[in-house]
């Protein structure tokens, strides 16, 4: 039996990946801004321990994973899945919305990792799972800050995977495409305050546009996506990147050939920048 420490797990996605945990057998630390708010079904379980998380407070970071420890004794899997988003065309967000979005999805991300990393170490095992998104490996329009900070969180996932490997510390970055959650409530998601008319019949406005179209109609079931992820945590040796839902595989693939077509005219002069240190 494993302890996995979800942050985010009040709802969506996150709720899930507990309830999958938990039906694998495993005890689950749900870690939440407002532990009243964790679902019936999982309070009602003896191996489910609720603890207050909010991943902004650097307070409440040593706390919780303290909490964790007294309870099971250790963290094996810890589920960095705690985030939000934000639209709009990046010139009309602003400084404050910016760095608002990244405390949360990047930094918070940071910080509870580095908080439970010493007891992997120590415990000599662990397997890091960082939720990011099919916008952390494609920018759109009207999603700029959003992607930046997925990118972010897939580059530091990446970099944990070489960086924690001598301490049989796994690290796997989870790439969802659109799940049917409530991320695109407006609890979840937030739009620029100020909004610019010349972008209106843009691509960045659309984007706007096809929220509400969108909201609770998206193609990937959260429950199986979450029963996923659990299976591919099990595995011995974690992917570095799992990508999840076919209109992420779609956009993959749109993303492969693009790498492609951006090289293939530059390749010879890209390698010909070298210093050319021959006699």
């Amino acid at each position: 039996m494993a302890t996995w420490f979800v942050t985010g797990a009040s709802r969506g996605i996150g709720a899930e990946i507990a309830r999958a945990a938990l039906k694998d057998g495993n005890n689950v630390v749900v870690a939440v801004r407002n532990p009243e708010r964790v679902p019936e079904d999982l309070k009602a379980s003896d191996t489910v321990h609720p603890v207050t998380l909010d991943v902004t407070d650097n307070t409440s970071i040593p706390r919780a994973v303290q909490a964790a420890l007294d309870r099971f004794g250790r963290i094996d899997v810890l589920v960095n899945n705690a985030g939000r988003g934000l639209l709009g065309a990046l010139e009309e967000i602003t400084d404050t919305e910016a760095r608002s979005l990244f405390d949360l999805n990047v930094f918070g991300l940071i910080n509870v990792t580095r908080a439970v990393l010493p007891h992997m170490r120590e415990q000599g095992s662990g397997k890091l799972v960082h939720i990011g998104s099919r916008s952390g490996f494609e920018g759109e329009p009207g999603v700029s800050l959003y992607s930046a900070s997925k990118f972010a969180v897939a580059g530091i996932s990446e970099a944990l995977s070489a960086e924690l490997a001598p301490f049989n510390i796994q690290s796997m970055v989870v790439e969802p495409g659109v799940f049917r959650t409530d991320f695109l409530d407006s609890t979840s998601l937030s739009v620029a305050a100020h909004r610019i008319p010349a972008y209106d019949n843009t691509p960045a406005h659309n984007t706007l546009d096809w929220i509400d179209q969108a909201n609770h109609t998206q193609l990937g079931d959260p429950a199986k996506g979450a029963a996923l992820i659990v299976e591919a945590t099990n595995t011995d040796t974690l992917p570095t990147h799992l990508y999840l839902g076919q209109d992420t595989l779609d956009r993959l693939q749109a993303k492969i050939q693009q790498i492609h077509t951006d090289l293939t005219p530059w390749r010879d002069k890209s390698a010909a920048t070298a210093h050319n240190d021959t006699p």
